[in-house]
């Protein structure tokens, strides 16, 4: 198993030099005599890396697809040629107007498209690039099918960019240091957000993070960097018009972004260089082999595309690393992060219950799914400090009357109150916002994150730091104050030892201490945990119960849900049997062994 750490796009000292070193190389090379013709082409492998490096972001980190990221080039590319061709406004202030009408155009988007799930989201997508693209044809201020010439180039300090040469560097600065920037937000607690979209809503929403807000975030960040593409586009091509803006463009930067590694920053490049490269060379080859002109690449790229999808889902750029590490491995063997929080402030702690405080009242909650009944007008408290076992058979209702608590699902009636205030209704990230906390019976987590990181996702509701924070490189105290949260919650259960393992790599019983290290870290009143000893050998339950007991002598209190009978009755103080979704008996674990009512779920007879 690897220990690498995940501290930018990729985790070992080859991931982030590789990078650097090519970058110096391309810096370098309008310097040489090499042909303008390459010059031009890497202009525009910058210039389509831009909209790929936003697809990374969209598609390969939060899982949302989109096809219509050309339309959002076109609008910065018209943006800026309307109004320098028409008002003479230099082009260093149309980037700033076409990147604002374009975040105002991404929000409206957003507000429509991004609330649609499963396929409804890319149907979306290829509906408003569509829209925006017959909009910007149509118009007539804007040239129509004809488009706007005579965009003017941009100078530099006086210095004007005419050349393919002087343009490259322009073009390549504000890629890399996008790419630099979006490395630096993922590296970071909004990063940790927006990569947690990906595996579902549900555990993202119980460790306080609004989905909803994060996709918008996710999406206009997308549609911004697609922006200034059209930007450097319409001032290097001196014209504009809409075909480079269509919605076969919009795939193709899609094809660009899943060929490179749609999960990887610099698989953003690697996808732009490739299919510009191979495109170029395919318009000239295959005209020839089949005897008459067409748009043959395109065959050519749905049949490539198949394939990386079936073989290489992960991209190109994992195998180039995997290349360079075999040859250069031995100079430069993967590292893990760097610890440089030992002497970071901790984060700040809720107040805490005192010992026998009522925490938690269930008053009569009962939830229907059309005619079924799942929970019957089940009541019961919790005092601070105890352990309350839910137990029952299957199909009892347990896991749903722990879903109504935690806010996953809506109560038909009934309440809920915690530490005094109602909570009904309340979305889940408002429920850990007051100091519940949640694992889950199925693990949730992110396996391509290590445990560190994934602890730290638990802190999110005890951080403030937002984007621009972090592609500034301005929360590095927050986040060496998150990672010794972090670090501190794993020595709590003693998993110190594992924190810079992928979360992937670990076995089914440290990934569920994992989950509670994780729980953990929002400072919760009250940990509810899921079946948490379910598909656990004999001493990873022992284990388990040991960590739990220790939780208790510390004062946090915890909601149980689990089949595991020995388990639970040498662990609780309270138990709580739930049958056909009403409450059977409440009791000690004592009082719940001696119950007739118990041995008759149970085992269908009383006697």
């Amino acid at each position: 198993m690897t220990t690498t750490t995940s501290i930018s796009s990729s985790g070992s000292p080859i991931g982030r030099y590789l990078p650097l070193a090519l970058a110096a190389i391309l810096l370098a090379l309008p310097q040489l005599p090499v042909p303008e013709f390459w010059i031009t082409q890497l202009n525009y492998i910058g210039l389509w890396a831009l909209v790929s490096l936003g697809l990374v972001l969209l598609t390969g980190v939060a899982g949302l697809t989109s096809f219509g990221q050309a339309a959002f080039v076109g609008l910065g590319a018209y943006t800026s040629a309307f109004l320098a061709t028409k008002f003479a406004v230099s082009p260093w202030i149309t980037v700033w107007v076409g990147v604002a009408i374009t975040i105002v155009v991404a929000l409206v988007l957003a507000a429509i498209t991004l609330r649609m799930s499963g396929h409804y989201l890319p149907l979306a997508t290829i509906a408003w690039g569509l829209s925006l693209y017959y909009t910007m044809s149509n118009m007539e201020f804007l040239g129509k099918y004809d488009g706007i010439l005579g965009v003017p180039v941009i100078e530099f300090f006086g210095i004007p960019l005419q050349s393919g040469r002087s343009y490259f560097y322009l073009i390549w600065i504000v890629a890399l240091l996008a790419a630099v920037a979006v490395v630096r937000l993922l590296d970071s607690r909004t990063g940790r957000a927006i990569r947690s979209l990906k595996g579902g809503i549900t555990m993202a929403e119980a460790m306080g993070i609004s989905t909803y807000r994060y996709k918008v975030i996710v999406f206009v960040l997308a549609a911004i960097l697609a922006s200034l593409s059209g930007w450097l586009f319409a001032h290097f091509q001196r014209t504009v018009n809409p075909s480079p803006f269509a919605i076969s463009k919009g795939i193709e930067f899609l094809f660009m972004a899943v060929l490179g590694g749609v999960g990887n920053v610099w698989g953003a490049f690697t996808g732009a260089a490739l299919v510009k490269l191979v495109e170029d060379q395919l318009q000239v080859l295959l005209p020839r082999l089949l005897g008459s002109s067409g748009n043959y690449e395109v065959i050519v790229f749905g049949l490539v595309l198949v394939i990386v999808l079936k073989y290489a889902p992960q991209g190109l750029w994992p195998y180039l690393m995997k290349a360079v590490q075999a040859v250069a491995g031995r100079w430069l063997p993967p590292t893990q992060r760097v610890r440089d929080w030992g002497d970071a402030a901790k984060l700040e702690e809720r107040d805490k219950p005192r010992r026998g405080e009522l925490l938690l009242e269930v008053d009569k909650a009962r939830k229907q799914f059309g005619g079924l009944v799942a929970v019957n007008d089940v009541s019961f408290t919790i005092r601070a400090g105890d352990i309350v076992g839910l137990i029952g058979p299957n199909g009892a209702g347990k896991s749903t009357t722990f879903n109504l608590i935690t806010g996953v699902l809506e109560l038909t009636s009934g309440s809920v109150r915690f530490r005094g205030q109602p909570v009904s209704g309340l979305p889940s990230r408002e429920i850990a916002r007051r100091g519940m906390s949640r694992t889950f019976q199925h693990v949730k987590m992110l396996p391509d994150m290590t445990v560190l990181e994934n602890v730290a996702l638990g802190g999110y509701l005890r951080s403030h730091a937002g984007v621009v924070k972090a592609m500034l490189r301005l929360d590095r105290d927050e986040e060496k104050r998150l990672f010794l949260e972090a670090e501190t919650q794993l020595e709590r259960i003693g998993m110190g030892g594992q924190m810079h393992e992928l979360a992937g790599n670990l076995a089914l019983g440290p990934q569920r201490l994992m989950e509670i290290a994780r729980a953990l870290a929002t400072d919760p009143a009250l940990l509810l945990l899921d079946e948490p000893a379910a598909g656990l050998r004999h001493k990873e339950k022992q284990a388990l119960a040991a960590v739990l007991r220790q939780l208790k002598d510390e004062g946090l209190s915890i909601l149980l849900v689990e089949h595991d009978m020995d388990f639970v009755m040498n662990l609780t103080d309270r138990i709580v049997v739930m049958e056909f979704g009403t409450r059977l008996i409440e009791g000690t674990p004592a009082e719940v062994q001696a119950s007739p009512k118990v041995r008759a779920a149970y085992l269908g007879t009383e006697h």
